[in-house]
């Protein structure tokens, strides 16, 4: 999503970055967004989890750029498991990537935001912080945990211009999710990728919508992209579901 959100970007001619830990994959992925029309486009090896890495990226940005109009958060926990599986470790890793990677570049970015001329920061949570599994219990937790510091964001940097926002995926066709899909049964399932995935993982994690399919990571970017732009501008701590339907509320 964090990807897709970044092309859609480039396609409005926007300057780009990047920040992850596989220096190839950002090469690829800085030329794609060349291509797409980004004025600049960079892929900036960075570890969520080092604060000190988070700094340095920032620090870079700075000396290139000068300023920020737009932060978004698409990094996430990938621990999943019920409550008697998981260890203390795996609820910290679950924390530490869900809702502590936000802090980070969102404490790192203030400073370059706050010079632009208008400022957004859009994290991606989860539908998932309203309709409970019993198996993805630290997972979301953590997305709970990084909603309700959301809110309190927005409702802290409103004042100075800078609106943040939430969106709430429901199920989407992400790598990992194409790797649960591979493994699982599909005897019985709907022919199309979309529905045989949706139905795979209802089956395992609940969570049904109206239209009946997975989602696709650029239908997320779509309204994410919104969110990062001047049209947005009376939208401030909003918490959107992009779910394909539910009583999500």
């Amino acid at each position: 999503m964090g990807r897709a959100t970044a092309e859609v970007l480039a396609h409005e001619g926007c300057r780009v970055a990047v920040l992850a830990r596989t220096e190839s994959e950002l090469e690829e992925t800085e030329g794609e967004l060349l291509a797409l029309g980004s004025p600049d486009a960079l892929g900036l090896p960075c570890d969520l989890l080092d604060t000190g890495e988070v700094e340095a990226a920032f620090t870079y940005l700075e000396e290139r750029w000068g300023e920020l109009n737009v932060l978004v958060n698409a990094a996430g926990p990938t621990r999943i498991g019920g409550f008697d599986e998981i260890s203390d470790n795996d609820w910290l890793d679950s924390f530490d990537s869900g809702v502590l990677t936000m802090v980070r570049t969102t404490r790192a970015a203030l400073p370059l935001l706050r010079k632009a001329a208008f400022g957004r920061v859009v994290n991606i949570g989860a539908t998932g912080i309203r309709h409970q599994s019993p198996t993805l219990v630290a997972w979301t937790a953590a997305k709970a945990a990084q909603v309700s510091a959301s809110k309190n964001l927005a409702r802290v940097l409103a004042s100075e211009g800078i609106l943040v926002n939430i969106v709430c995926p429901g199920m989407v066709m992400t790598p990992s999710m194409e790797q649960f899909v591979a493994g699982a049964d599909l005897d019985g399932l709907s022919e199309g990728p979309l529905e045989a995935a949706y139905e795979t993982l209802e089956r395992s994690f609940g969570n049904p919508n109206d239209i009946g399919r997975i989602g696709l990571p650029e239908e997320i970017a779509a309204v994410v992209v919104f969110l990062c732009s001047e049209l947005s501008s009376f939208v401030c701590g909003a918490t959107i579901p992009v779910d394909g339907g539910s009583d999500f509320g």
